[in-house]
C-alpha cells in the first residue's frame, strides 16, 4: 500500500476547509482534499453504502449495522433469562412448591446462567464496543469488518441452537459450569450436556472475533494525534477487555472440546478411574470462569469513566491511574481461579496465595472508585438517568467487592460455599458491577444510535425499581445463606423457616423484573417518539459525538486530529482534520500504535454473502457433531469452500502492487 498522503498532527490550522495542492494522481482516484462537504458526502455514501435489498442487508459489514444487531439479539436473551430467573423465584417463594418439577428446575437454571454469562453479559459488552470504539478513535469502520460480521452470525446461531434444544426437551442440565462427573457419559446420557458443550464453542468463537477486531482497531486506526495517552478510558477498557478474552476464552473452549471427546470419542480426559483427573475441569474452567468476570465488569468501568465526566463537566481524575488500574485487574483476574475451589481439598498454602490475590485485586478496584468520587467532588455534577445508575453501581458493587474479599478467606468460603451467600454475591459483583453501568450507558449513548432521547421521567422510575427490587431480591440472599439454605434446590422443606424470606426474595425479583419491563418501554418510546436529540445532547467530549447522531455510514466526513483526551472540550470552535484519503472506495487512515502518526492508507473491506455463508458451514459443523465426530471431517469441506469464497482474491490492481 502507498504511505498515507494526509495532512500531520503539527497541521493544527487546518480546519474544516482542506488546503490545496494534496491531490492524488487520477489514476488513483479522487480524494477528500479540496471537496466541499455536499461533494464528499455524496461520494463518502456511495462508497460506504449497505446495498439495498435482503441480500444487502445479510452482508452488510458497518460495524453499527453489526452492533445493532448484537444490541437487540443480547436484550432478547436477557428478557429469555430474566424470565428463566422469575419463574425460578416462584417455584422457590414457598416451601414444597410443585409449580416446577426437579428436571424442569434444572433445564430453567442452567439455561439461565448459559443465557445471561455466555449469550447476554460477554456479546451486549461486547456489542458496545463494536459501536462505540471506532467513534471514539475517530475511523470509518472495525478492523476485519468481515470476521466482526461472521462472529455475529456465529453468536446468533450459538443462542438459537441453544434455546431451541431447551423448547425441544435437549436443554442442558448441569449447571452453565457443568461440572464432571455430573456432565459426562455415565451421569448425562443423551444430548443434554453435548447442547452445552457445543454452545460453549459458538459463543467463544464469536467473542474472540470481536477481541481479534478491536485490538487491531484500537492499535492502528486511531485518529492521527490520538497518542496511547489520549485514547479514552472506554476505548482502553475494552481494550484490556479484548486482551482478557484472547487470553482466557481458549481455556473454556478446551474444556468443552474435552468433555465432548469423553462423551462421544470415548476418551477419558475427566475420567479417574481411567488415569483422567475430575478437577483437571475445574481448574480449566475456572481458570476461564473468573477472568470471564472482568471480562464483563471492566468495559462497565469504561463506560462508567465516560458518563461521570460528562455528567461531572470536568475530565476525569486521574486519567492516568484509571488506566493503570485497568490494566492491573486484567492481570491480576489471571490469579484468581482457584478460590472458586477452596473446598475442593487443594493445599493449603496454595490456596493462600489465592486468598492473597483475591484480596489484592481489590485494590486497583478501589482506585478507580476513588477517581470516580474525586471526579464528582471537584465537578459540576448535573444530575440526569444515566448518572443515577452510576451512583446505584457505587452501592451495589462496593457491597459485592466488601462480600467477596469475605469470601478469600478459606475458613468463612468452606462454611457458605455452594449456599445462597455465594449467590448474593456474585449477582452483587455481575449485576452491580455491570449491569446498572450498562443500563446508564443505554440512556447515555441511545441519542447517539437513534438520534432520540429517552424520557428523563420514565428512566427515573426505572431506575428506582430496578435499585429497589434488586436489593429487596438479593440482600436477603446473604442471610438466608448463612442459615444453610443450599443452591442449587427447586425446593426446600418447611420446618427450616426459609418460607417467608424467600417469598421477600421473589417479590423483590419480580419487581427487579418489572423495571426492565418498564425499560423496554422507553426504549420502544424513545426509539418511535423521542424528542430529538441533536448531534451531542449532553456535551460529552469525546469523539463519537463529534459526528451526526446516528452516525452516517462512514461515521466522519473527515478524519478528525486530537490534542486532547475530551477534545471536543479542547477544539469548541471546529476540530482540525486530516486529509487525503480516496472517497470513491472505502479507505482507512492506519496510523503508528504509540503516538497515532498516519502511516499507511488502507482500503477496508467490502460488504460479503460469505461471512454468513461461512458462519452456517461452522454452525452446521459444530451442530452435526453432536450426532458424530465425522461431522467434524465432513463439516471441514464446506467451511473449506467458504473461507475460499470470502478470501478469494479480486484482482485489485493497486492491492497487486
Amino acid at each position: 500500500m502507498s504511505s498515507a498522503d494526509l495532512t500531520s498532527e503539527r497541521d493544527l490550522p487546518q480546519r474544516e476547509t482542506a488546503t490545496e495542492g494534496d491531490v492524488a494522481p487520477e489514476h488513483d482516484g479522487p480524494r477528500d482534499t479540496g471537496m466541499d462537504d455536499a461533494s464528499l458526502h455524496r461520494w463518502l455514501a456511495r462508497a460506504w453504502r449497505t446495498p439495498p435489498g435482503i441480500i444487502g442487508a445479510l452482508s452488510s459489514v458497518d460495524h453499527k449495522v453489526i452492533a445493532r444487531r448484537y444490541l437487540i439479539t443480547a436484550f432478547i436473551f436477557l428478557c429469555l433469562g430474566g424470565l428463566n430467573a422469575v419463574a425460578m423465584r416462584i417455584q422457590l417463594s414457598g416451601p414444597q412448591r410443585g409449580l416446577i418439577g426437579p428436571d424442569l428446575y434444572n433445564q430453567l437454571f442452567t439455561m439461565h446462567g448459559v443465557t445471561m454469562m455466555f449469550l447476554f453479559a460477554v456479546p451486549i459488552v461486547q456489542a458496545t464496543g463494536i459501536y462505540l470504539v471506532p467513534l471514539m478513535v475517530g475511523t470509518r469502520n472495525i478492523a476485519f469488518p468481515r470476521l466482526n460480521a461472521f462472529g455475529y452470525w456465529v453468536y446468533l446461531s450459538g443462542g438459537v441452537f441453544a434455546w431451541v434444544s431447551f423448547l425441544l426437551n435437549m436443554a442442558p442440565d448441569v449447571g452453565w459450569f457443568a461440572y464432571v462427573p455430573l456432565s459426562g457419559p455415565e451421569f448425562s446420557p443423551g444430548k443434554r450436556a453435548d447442547v452445552w458443550a457445543q454452545m460453549i464453542t459458538y459463543t467463544e468463537v464469536s467473542s474472540l472475533a470481536v477481541a481479534v477486531a478491536t485490538i487491531v482497531t484500537v492499535f492502528k486506526q486511531r485518529a492521527p494525534g490520538m497518542s496511547l495517552d489520549k485514547i479514552p478510558l472506554y476505548v482502553w477498557a475494552l481494550l484490556v477487555t479484548s486482551f482478557v478474552v484472547v487470553f482466557a476464552m481458549p481455556a473454556v473452549m478446551i474444556t468443552s472440546t474435552f468433555l465432548i471427546l469423553d462423551r462421544l470419542v470415548g476418551t477419558h480426559i475427566f475420567n479417574p478411574a481411567e488415569g483422567g483427573d475430575a478437577l483437571l475441569f475445574q481448574h480449566l474452567f475456572w481458570f476461564f470462569g473468573h477472568p470471564e468476570v472482568y471480562i464483563i465488569f471492566l468495559p462497565a468501568t469504561g463506560m462508567v469513566s465516560s458518563i461521570i465526566p460528562a455528567f461531572a463537566r470536568r475530565p476525569a481524575f486521574g486519567h492516568l491511574g484509571l488506566v493503570l488500574s485497568l490494566i492491573a485487574v486484567g492481570f491480576l483476574s489471571f490469579g484468581l481461579w482457584v478460590h472458586h475451589m477452596f473446598a475442593t481439598g487443594l493445599p493449603k498454602l496454595g490456596a493462600s496465595f489465592f486468598t492473597a490475590s483475591s484480596m489484592l485485586i481489590a485494590i486497583p478496584n478501589g482506585l478507580q472508585i476513588f477517581c470516580w468520587l474525586a471526579t464528582l467532588w471537584d465537578g459540576r455534577p448535573v444530575i440526569r438517568t444515566p448518572l443515577l445508575f452510576v451512583f446505584g453501581f457505587f452501592f451495589i458493587f462496593v457491597i459485592g467487592g466488601l462480600t467477596g474479599v469475605m469470601l478469600a478467606s478459606v475458613p468463612l468460603d468452606l462454611q457458605v460455599h455452594d449456599t445462597y451467600f455465594v449467590v448474593a454475591h456474585f449477582h452483587y459483583v455481575l449485576i452491580g458491577g455491570s449491569v446498572f453501568p450498562l443500563l446508564g450507558a443505554a440512556y447515555f449513548w441511545f441519542p447517539k444510535i437513534t438520534g432520540r432521547m429517552m424520557s428523563e421521567r420514565l428512566g427515573r422510575w426505572h431506575f428506582w425499581l430496578a435499585f429497589i427490587g434488586f436489593n429487596v431480591a438479593f440482600f436477603p440472599m446473604h442471610l438466608v445463606g448463612l442459615w444453610g439454605m443450599p443452591r442449587r434446590v427447586y425446593t426446600y422443606p418447611a420446618e427450616l423457616g426459609w418460607g417467608n424470606i424467600n417469598l421477600l426474595i421473589s417479590a423483590g425479583a419480580v419487581l427487579f423484573f418489572l423495571s426492565f419491563v418498564l425499560f423496554t418501554f422507553n426504549l420502544v418510546h424513545g426509539v418511535l417518539k423521542g424528542v430529538p436529540a441533536g448531534d451531542n445532547p449532553w456535551d460529552a467530549g469525546t469523539l463519537e459525538w463529534a459526528t451526526s447522531s446516528p452516525p452516517p455510514s462512514y461515521n466522519f466526513t473527515r478524519i478528525p486530529i486530537v490534542t486532547n483526551v475530551e477534545p471536543l472540550w479542547a477544539e469548541r470552535d471546529a476540530l482540525p482534520v486530516a486529509t487525503g484519503l480516496r472517497v470513491d472506495v472505502r479507505e482507512l487512515l492506519i496510523s503508528t500504535v504509540a503516538e497515532a502518526h498516519p502511516d499507511i492508507r488502507e482500503k477496508s473491506a467490502t460488504p460479503s454473502i460469505w461471512p454468513l455463508l461461512a458462519a452456517i458451514a461452522v454452525g452446521g459443523t459444530f451442530l452435526y457433531s453432536i450426532f458424530t465426530p465425522w461431522a467434524v471431517v465432513w463439516g471441514a469441506v464446506p467451511i473449506a469452500v467458504t473461507l475460499v469464497g470470502w478470501f478469494w482474491p479480486k484482482g485489485d490492481p493497486e492491492d497487486e502492487e
